[in-house]
């Protein structure tokens, strides 16, 4: 018999009964978290305290379930609650009730939709180049020998009228000697002819005046030569237009036939300034609408033009489109080549017309759009009759013609894909947001509209949106990255190695490796070349167990992230943009903020899988390949991946510990559009 035994035969049925009763009255305090809290008095929380939730979860990391609040084991961020699945009974799937205490540590905060014109500034790039219509060519009209170029090298400037080459032309000098020939048979037939025989030889004297004409004498050559009464062996080509020689295409003792192009003069006193436009930037351009520019040569310098042609094809490469804008240049600062950066307010209605004050009622010259006037008429340039200016995409100036478009703050919709979802505060029931699909029109600055799924003055969350969404999945409800939902709410269960465990811990699905690159102007590149720079200096700060050092490069690598100027980005690259850059400012966010080093290399995992993603999909912003390191036993065993531009492990998740722990993984190739452009720069 053992002590235990022993023991037990002393104590009576009826006192194991008692200790048996007390026992299961503690496991149940223990299980609904010690009982209800006693309400506080005088400050006005105790109703807060007493409905809490029972789950407390991270909104970076929605896997994080604990039963009481708390920081989150891998950001460091304060814990938020869940409403349970009984508070939920009654709202809709993608609805979700959160308590005020809730709302305050989620820090929602919610603005109306409302009908509005909202400004979008379309930025675009271009070069100056030559008015087309004012360039003209100057060409032999007969055939000879070009015995002196007058003007003899390109660049001159010329006005109209000046001389520029002397022709002998033997074709020419019979040409005088018929006209020559015809005034003096013309003179002797005045003297006792018939009438019809003086009619006949007047009109041969003006045929041969016309015939000169056509071969490029001037009505003052032609005078001179009847006035000389003998032809001349050589004649001078006069400039019809004033400009620039800008090609000179022979020299001096060339032989020419008839056509051959001898100089090419422009007109420089009126330019073009061809401009790119992205494809989702269509919306928003109209003929005649004006645009403001600068130069590289002259900083802090505006100019102004209007678009008179928008190209109807787009180039597929670029996805871009060609904007034609005329500038008047009499002073002829602008110059063939110059490099531009443009930029056009313009405002949609609601049925997506240009909403223009200065253009509402006008009429338009459809060729010359710099042709406005107050009522129907003719060009004053071309004569071609005036269109409404309706007619080119402008709101009518009648009242009431059109009404604002439905806009809501850009930070309001969760953008994936194709889909939008805008969570949207119940009028009615205080706490309870519900998510709704929507579909958007083209964004105007801060703003996008709407098309379908709102109505004016419903309030729809701007801020912690975010992490409405993530509680959502917590709850195994439709959402934006999970719009079918389902499935049951992941646990305490951190475990697991490769793709799926580390993409289940930075917060994003792990399909999303795979995601297919987009192209992204250069300029996009170079500025996202700053957010990698600031990453590094995170990652070797972790490696070199200073927690000080990685704050400050995660404070740097917020203010690279806010220099990325989204707007360049067509519609496809910023839906994929969008979510990622969420994620990234997040993640940031909670690194910069760790109390500690065990914190911030929790954080470092998660801004590392947002980092990697953004490099597969936009591209490394340099021509070198990126290594993705892996640790084995990061995280209790779990495993964790991190970037390097250099081979030789540094591990930033144990440091000087196991400095050397860790191997590569994959290789992020050279981007071949970077390596493209420094060739061309080099060049």
């Amino acid at each position: 018999m053992t002590r235990f035994d022993s023991w037990r035969g002393r104590l009576s049925p009826r006192l194991w009964t008692l200790i048996f009763v007390l026992a299961a009255f503690a496991l149940g305090l223990l299980l609904r978290g010690g009982g209800e809290r006693p309400a506080t008095g005088g400050d006005g929380h105790g109703h807060e305290q007493s409905a809490t939730a029972e789950v407390w979860t991270c909104s970076m990391h929605p896997q994080i379930r604990q039963p009481g609040p708390g920081q989150c084991p891998l950001c460091g961020m304060d814990l938020i609650p869940v409403t349970s699945e009984g508070d939920d009974a009654e709202l809709g799937e993608r609805a979700l009730k959160l308590s005020p205490r809730a709302e305050k540590l989620a820090a929602i905060r919610t603005l109306p939709v409302e009908r509005r014109y909202v400004a979008a500034e379309l930025r675009m790039v271009g070069r100056v180049d030559y008015d087309e219509t004012r360039v003209k060519r100057i060409a032999a009209w007969v055939p000879g020998r070009l015995d002196r170029l007058f003007v003899d090298y390109t660049g001159t400037r010329v006005a109209k009228g000046d001389h520029l080459v002397h022709l002998y032309s033997p074709e020419l000098i019979s040409a005088q000697e018929e006209l020559i020939q015809a005034l003096r048979a013309e003179a002797v037939l005045a003297r006792g002819a018939n009438g019809s025989s003086r009619t006949s030889a007047s009109e041969t004297v003006d045929a041969a005046r016309e015939k000169l004409a056509l071969l490029g004498l001037s009505d003052e050559q032609i005078r001179e030569l009847e006035e000389r009464g003998e032809p001349s062996d050589h004649i001078t080509i006069h400039a019809p237009v004033g400009g620039i020689v800008i090609h000179k295409n022979a020299v001096e003792g060339n032989y020419v036939s008839t056509g051959t192009p001898i100089y090419t003069i422009a007109d420089l006193s009126r330019v073009w300034v061809k401009l790119d436009a992205y494809e989702s930037d269509l919306p928003w351009l109209r003929y005649g609408q004006t645009v403001e520019f600068e130069a590289e040569a002259y900083p802090g310098e505006t100019f102004t033009g209007q678009i008179t042609f928008i190209d109807p094809m787009l180039d597929e490469k670029t996805r871009t489109v060609k904007v034609r804008v005329n500038v008047e240049n009499e002073d002829g600062r602008l110059k063939p080549g110059m490099f531009l950066r443009a930029v056009l307010a313009a405002r949609l209605a609601a049925d997506g017309r240009v909403y223009d004050e200065g253009l509402a009622g006008k009429w338009i010259s459809p060729m010359h759009p710099e042709v406005v006037k107050d009522g129907p008429g003719s060009c004053d340039v071309c004569g071609m009759p005036l269109v409404p200016a309706e007619s080119l995409g402008y709101v009518s100036g009648e009242p009431g013609a059109s009404e604002p478009p439905l806009v809501v703050p850009a930070s309001a919709p969760l953008i994936t894909g194709k889909r939008a979802v805008v969570y949207v505060a119940d009028p009615v029931r205080a706490g309870v947001y519900e998510g709704r699909e929507v579909v958007l029109g083209p964004r105007a600055g801060d703003f996008y509209m709407v098309s379908e799924g709102l109505v004016e003055g419903e309030l729809v969350v701007v801020q912690g949106n975010f992490k409405i969404d993530s509680a959502l999945q917590i709850l195994a409800r439709p959402s934006m990255m999970n719009p079918g939902g389902g499935g049951p709410a992941p646990g305490h269960d951190l475990g697991g190695h490769g793709e799926v465990a580390r993409a289940a811990r930075a917060g994003a699905p792990a399909e999303r490796e795979a995601a297919e690159p987009v192209a992204t102007p250069a300029r996009f590149r170079e500025q996202l070349g700053g957010v990698y720079d600031a990453y590094f200096a995170v990652h070797e700060a972790l490696s070199h167990d200073s927690n000080a050092d990685a704050q400050r490069a995660a404070e740097r690598f917020a203010g690279a992230l806010d220099g990325v100027d989204m707007s360049l980005l067509d519609h496809e690259a910023h839906l994929a943009w969008m979510p990622l850059l969420g994620e990234l400012r997040e993640t940031s966010a909670a690194l910069a903020a760790a109390g500690d080093i065990a914190a911030a290399r929790a954080a470092f995992e998660g801004l590392s899988a947002a980092v990697t993603h953004t490099a597969r999909v936009f591209g490394k912003g340099g021509t070198k390949p990126l290594l993705v390191y892996h640790c084995p036993m990061a995280f209790g065993n779990k495993g964790a991946d991190w970037l390097q531009r250099e081979k030789g492990t540094a591990n930033p998740y144990f440091g000087s510990t196991m400095f050397k722990c860790g191997s590569v993984t994959a290789e992020l190739p050279a981007d071949p559009m970077a390596a493209a452009e420094m060739e061309e720069r080099d060049e």
